[in-house]
Protein backbone atom coordinates (compact mmCIF):
# COMPACT_ATOMS: atom_id res chain seq x y z
CA UNK A 1 0.00 0.00 0.00
CA UNK A 2 2.16 2.61 -1.02
CA UNK A 3 -0.50 5.06 -1.58
CA UNK A 4 -0.94 5.22 2.22
CA UNK A 5 2.93 6.10 2.86
CA UNK A 6 2.55 8.92 -0.06
CA UNK A 7 -0.48 9.95 1.36
CA UNK A 8 0.49 10.44 4.67
CA UNK A 9 3.54 12.15 3.46
CA UNK A 10 2.20 14.16 1.23
CA UNK A 11 -0.46 15.53 4.11
CA UNK A 12 2.13 15.79 5.89
CA UNK A 13 1.22 13.43 8.78
CA UNK A 14 3.45 11.48 11.36
CA UNK A 15 1.37 8.91 12.90
CA UNK A 16 1.61 9.04 16.63
CA UNK A 17 2.73 6.02 18.86
CA UNK A 18 0.25 4.16 20.67
CA UNK A 19 -1.11 5.73 23.78
CA UNK A 20 -1.38 3.87 26.95
CA UNK A 21 -5.88 3.77 27.77
CA UNK A 22 -6.54 6.36 30.60
CA UNK A 23 -9.00 3.57 32.16
CA UNK A 24 -9.77 -0.13 32.72
CA UNK A 25 -9.83 -1.92 29.09
CA UNK A 26 -7.55 -2.46 25.70
CA UNK A 27 -6.98 0.33 23.39
CA UNK A 28 -8.04 -2.57 20.51
CA UNK A 29 -9.19 -5.41 19.85
CA UNK A 30 -9.30 -7.93 16.75
CA UNK A 31 -12.11 -10.88 16.16
CA UNK A 32 -12.11 -12.63 12.70
CA UNK A 33 -10.36 -9.77 10.86
CA UNK A 34 -12.19 -7.03 12.34
CA UNK A 35 -10.31 -4.18 14.69
CA UNK A 36 -12.52 -2.73 17.25
CA UNK A 37 -10.68 0.20 18.47
CA UNK A 38 -11.28 1.96 21.59
CA UNK A 39 -12.99 5.32 22.18
CA UNK A 40 -10.06 7.98 21.10
CA UNK A 41 -9.70 11.48 22.23
CA UNK A 42 -8.08 14.46 21.42
CA UNK A 43 -4.72 13.83 23.21
CA UNK A 44 -1.19 14.56 21.82
CA UNK A 45 1.99 12.92 24.08
CA UNK A 46 -0.81 11.84 26.86
CA UNK A 47 -1.80 15.36 26.96
CA UNK A 48 -5.41 16.13 26.43
CA UNK A 49 -5.35 19.28 23.67
CA UNK A 50 -9.26 20.50 23.27
CA UNK A 51 -11.29 20.54 26.68
CA UNK A 52 -14.75 21.55 27.09
CA UNK A 53 -18.13 21.63 24.78
CA UNK A 54 -17.63 22.82 21.17
CA UNK A 55 -19.88 26.15 20.12
CA UNK A 56 -18.90 27.04 23.91
CA UNK A 57 -15.28 26.57 25.24
CA UNK A 58 -14.05 25.96 21.65
CA UNK A 59 -14.99 26.84 18.17
CA UNK A 60 -16.36 24.52 15.18
CA UNK A 61 -12.98 24.61 13.98
CA UNK A 62 -11.31 23.43 17.37
CA UNK A 63 -13.69 20.65 17.32
CA UNK A 64 -12.79 19.73 13.84
CA UNK A 65 -9.15 20.01 14.75
CA UNK A 66 -9.99 17.93 17.81
CA UNK A 67 -11.55 14.94 15.42
CA UNK A 68 -8.18 15.28 13.57
CA UNK A 69 -6.39 14.29 16.80
CA UNK A 70 -8.71 12.00 17.64
CA UNK A 71 -8.50 10.30 13.84
CA UNK A 72 -4.53 10.66 14.03
CA UNK A 73 -5.20 7.72 17.62
CA UNK A 74 -7.42 5.72 15.53
CA UNK A 75 -4.44 5.40 12.72
CA UNK A 76 -1.74 4.83 15.23
CA UNK A 77 -4.09 2.20 17.10
CA UNK A 78 -4.51 0.72 13.42
CA UNK A 79 -0.77 0.98 12.49
CA UNK A 80 0.23 -0.99 15.63
CA UNK A 81 -2.93 -3.64 15.19
CA UNK A 82 -1.03 -4.49 11.97
CA UNK A 83 2.88 -4.41 13.08
CA UNK A 84 3.26 -1.55 10.53
CA UNK A 85 2.61 -3.50 7.26
CA UNK A 86 -0.28 -1.48 5.39
CA UNK A 87 -0.58 -4.53 2.95
CA UNK A 88 -2.87 -5.82 6.03
CA UNK A 89 -5.54 -2.56 6.07
CA UNK A 90 -8.29 -3.27 4.39
CA UNK A 91 -10.93 -0.63 4.79
CA UNK A 92 -12.90 1.78 7.36
CA UNK A 93 -16.12 0.24 7.91
CA UNK A 94 -17.51 2.65 10.56
CA UNK A 95 -16.69 5.33 12.69
CA UNK A 96 -18.81 6.68 15.67
CA UNK A 97 -17.93 9.93 17.05
CA UNK A 98 -19.42 11.98 20.11
CA UNK A 99 -19.28 15.66 20.80
CA UNK A 100 -19.32 17.01 23.84
CA UNK A 101 -21.84 20.13 23.70
CA UNK A 102 -25.03 21.80 24.91
CA UNK A 103 -28.42 20.37 23.91
CA UNK A 104 -28.99 23.38 21.23
CA UNK A 105 -25.98 22.40 19.31
CA UNK A 106 -26.20 20.81 16.05
CA UNK A 107 -23.21 20.88 13.90
CA UNK A 108 -22.15 17.28 15.12
CA UNK A 109 -21.86 15.90 11.95
CA UNK A 110 -19.38 19.10 10.83
CA UNK A 111 -17.16 18.41 14.03
CA UNK A 112 -16.93 14.79 13.03
CA UNK A 113 -15.92 15.40 9.39
CA UNK A 114 -12.40 16.70 10.75
CA UNK A 115 -11.91 13.06 10.92
CA UNK A 116 -14.31 11.09 8.03
CA UNK A 117 -12.11 13.62 5.35
CA UNK A 118 -8.65 12.85 6.51
CA UNK A 119 -9.69 8.88 6.65
CA UNK A 120 -11.20 9.57 2.58
CA UNK A 121 -8.01 11.76 2.11
CA UNK A 122 -5.43 9.19 3.45
CA UNK A 123 -7.72 5.53 2.22
CA UNK A 124 -9.38 7.10 -0.79
CA UNK A 125 -12.40 4.72 -1.26
CA UNK A 126 -11.15 2.52 1.29
CA UNK A 127 -11.51 5.40 3.92
CA UNK A 128 -15.82 6.09 3.17
CA UNK A 129 -17.34 4.73 5.94
CA UNK A 130 -20.23 4.30 7.51
CA UNK A 131 -20.52 6.50 11.17
CA UNK A 132 -22.79 8.35 13.90
CA UNK A 133 -22.18 11.81 15.20
CA UNK A 134 -24.00 12.58 18.13
CA UNK A 135 -24.03 15.12 20.76
CA UNK A 136 -23.47 13.96 24.45
CA UNK A 137 -23.70 16.23 27.65
CA UNK A 138 -19.80 15.40 29.15
CA UNK A 139 -17.26 12.87 28.14
CA UNK A 140 -14.59 11.48 29.74
CA UNK A 141 -12.09 14.43 31.72
CA UNK A 142 -13.97 16.71 29.80
CA UNK A 143 -12.31 15.93 26.19
CA UNK A 144 -14.53 17.82 23.47
CA UNK A 145 -14.54 14.73 21.12
CA UNK A 146 -14.32 11.03 21.15
CA UNK A 147 -14.28 8.73 18.21
CA UNK A 148 -14.41 4.78 17.61
CA UNK A 149 -13.60 2.69 14.55
CA UNK A 150 -14.62 -0.41 13.21
CA UNK A 151 -11.16 -1.40 10.74
CA UNK A 152 -11.56 -4.45 8.03
CA UNK A 153 -8.07 -5.96 8.43
CA UNK A 154 -6.89 -8.57 5.60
Amino acid sequence: MDNIEKNLQNLGINIPDLSVPMANYVPYKVINNILYVSGQGPVIDGKIMYLGKVGVDISIEEGMEAAKICCLNILSTLKHSINNNWNRFGEIIKIGGFVNCNPDFTDQPKIINGASDLLVSIFEENGRHSRFAVGSNALPFNIAVEIEAIIQLK
